[in-house]
């Protein structure tokens, strides 16, 4: 017997509200869960969710810094290069003050300038070199400045980066202490209720496995982004490194 096209046509309109209808009960069993979940396991989530919403605040904010920086500091290279004179760059400092190189420069510009002074007006004017120019007292003395200046910015540069350290070492445990309590949850209803039935275990096991999957939705983030903005800081800490070399260089030239 041939069954009309019609008649499955309706059938299979018949089943698609039904399909709609299970994927919406499912979503509505997890928020129920969630809802019915005890007061210790609602706890973990929140502080799981605590630990992700700061991780991802800091990650946007660093990128946000790490790019205004990397910016700005192109802008301070391009001005002192082609610069000849140091109180040419100091002027636009204030307008780049956000580059870790303007820290920098300003520390050994101002050890410089010291120098410079001490050696103009202690014990009388000082002979001149061949060529009539200022001399340095100490190089290794800007060196030393510069040194300051660079664990200063590599401190502000790694300000709240171990937060996500943190964040990567420990919300797995957090999470883990929750999957714990939900099979202890889960055990417990069975002994209640005398019965190892899909339908006592099942609660307990969900909200174990929700505690396990937030630990690692605030972990997997904070590992990754912690490797990728120290890899930056150690950028920037070879490229204030490479700037020190520079400006030493160029104080040698024309002060010693």
């Amino acid at each position: 017997m041939r069954i009309p096209v019609y008649a499955l046509a309706l059938s299979a309109q018949a089943a698609q509200p039904e399909a709609g209808s299970g994927q919406l009960s499912s979503n509505t069993d997890l928020v129920q869960l969630l809802v019915d979940a005890p007061l210790l396991a609602k706890g973990v989530l929140l502080i799981l969710l605590v630990f992700s919403a700061v991780s991802w605040g800091i990650i946007l904010y660093k990128m946000w810094t790490f790019r205004r920086a990397e910016r700005q500091t192109a802008s301070f290279l391009a001005v002192f290069r082609k610069s000849s004179k140091f109180s040419e760059v100091q002027s636009v400092c204030s307008s780049l003050d956000h580059s870790p190189l303007v820290g920098l420069f300003q520390s050994g510009y101002a050890e410089l300038n010291a120098q410079l002074r001490q050696t103009q007006t202690s014990d009388g004017p000082k002979p001149a070199t061949a060529i009539g120019r200022p001399t340095l007292k100490s190089l290794d003395a800007v060196d030393r400045a510069l040194l300051r200046a660079t664990a200063v910015e590599l401190s502000k540069l790694e300000r709240r980066i171990p937060f996500l350290a943190t964040t990567a070492s420990i919300t797995p445990f957090i999470g883990l202490f929750g999957t714990v309590w939900g099979i202890m949850n889960s055990f417990q209803r069975i002994g209640a209720a005398g019965s190892s039935s899909l339908g006592v275990v099942a609660p307990g096991i969900a909200e174990a496995l929700i505690a396990t999957a937030a630990g690692l939705f605030a972990a997997i983030p904070a590992v990754y982004f912690y490797n990728s903005l120290t890899h930056q800081v150690k950028d920037s800490a070879t490229a204030m490194d490479d700037f020190s070399l520079e400006f030493l260089n160029i104080c040698e030239r024309n002060f010693t």
